[in-house]
């Protein structure tokens, strides 16, 4: 019977139990998933520690939130501590792939656990994951035996030190696996900027600047139904600038056309787009033009 209730998993050691592996460390593991059997079935799962699926087969066993991810052969899905992930671990369920396990407190203090939260694909959601060529696979495969080896000759004062920098090693191949996929997917990701351009000047069309505010990064890339971190990658990747970035420059070329209009005053060009209070906006148009409102208005 499948487990509906979520089923919490807080340590690399519970996480192997929990498919009869043994664990060769606390902190870390990686698994090969042939011939393996989950100890009980589930629906969701939550975990304590960052988590890297290899799938080498088309299935759509896991989920986040409410969409199947977008697995293909070879492909690599990211999980950090806290995430909800949906899954059919079930009678049918048959594992294949490997994964890599690591708990916060082996990277803690170490260069890797600094820079963590730059691995933003670890929030990215569902039709994300990243798919793998054969040669990536093989790259990918080569550091998981690498941390594997490190595992097996025991603990020693290197262990840690030797193991971050390798699991450090394998993210930054993913970073340059995600830019190669950025670059794959060129096409969709200039459809996504072209509806994000669309939603942009809707928004501005619309009384959300009055009711809502300045518009949001995560209100964009819920509506193209895509996590904050992907969308900001993909933008990023595509403009080169942040969308917040590209949004302030969206509002500040609307604001220059509006000051055009000599018969509105500052205060309500200010909140018809959005801001709370006129000296937020002063503020925020002379940072990027190098002029005040006024006097921009004083050059046209």
């Amino acid at each position: 019977m499948v487990m509906e209730k979520i089923l919490r998993i807080d340590t690399v050691s519970e996480h192997d139990k929990f498919y009869h592996q043994e664990n060769l460390h606390p902190l870390v593991s990686v698994i090969d998933f042939t011939g393996t059997a989950p100890e009980v079935y589930a629906s969701k799962m939550n975990f304590g520690f960052y988590a890297v699926y290899l799938k080498d087969v088309q299935c759509g066993d896991m989920k986040y939130g409410r969409h199947t991810y977008d697995y293909q052969d070879r492909t690599l899905v990211f999980v950090a501590p806290g995430q909800v992930i949906h899954v059919d671990i079930n009678e049918e369920y048959k594992p294949s792939g490997f994964a890599l396990l690591f708990h916060p407190d082996l990277i803690r203090g170490t260069p890797l656990g600094k820079n963590i939260d730059n691995y933003t694909f670890f929030s990215y959601e569902s039709r994300e994951a990243l798919h793998l060529s054969e040669k990536e696979r093989k790259m990918v495969l080569d550091c998981f035996e690498k941390i594997k080896y490190e595992l097996e000759q025991g603990t020693d004062k290197h262990s840690k030190t030797l193991i971050a920098a390798n699991i450090e090693l394998f993210l930054n191949y993913c970073i340059r696996f995600y830019d190669r996929q950025f670059i794959t997917r060129n096409e969709a990701n200039l459809n996504s900027l072209e509806k994000f351009e669309k939603l942009l000047k809707n928004y501005f069309h619309s009384d959300k600047p009055q009711t809502v505010g300045l518009p949001a990064v995560s209100y964009f890339a819920e509506q193209l139904h895509l996590s904050p971190n992907y969308f900001g990658d993909m933008v990023k990747k595509e403009t080169g600038k942040t969308p917040f970035e590209y949004i302030h420059l969206k509002i500040v070329d609307m604001a220059k056309e509006r000051l055009l209009d000599t018969s509105r005053s500052i205060s309500e060009i200010a909140y018809d787009l959005g801001f709370k209070y006129p000296h937020h906006f002063t503020r925020a148009f002379k940072k990027s033009t190098g002029y005040t409102p006024n006097e921009y208005r004083g050059l046209n």
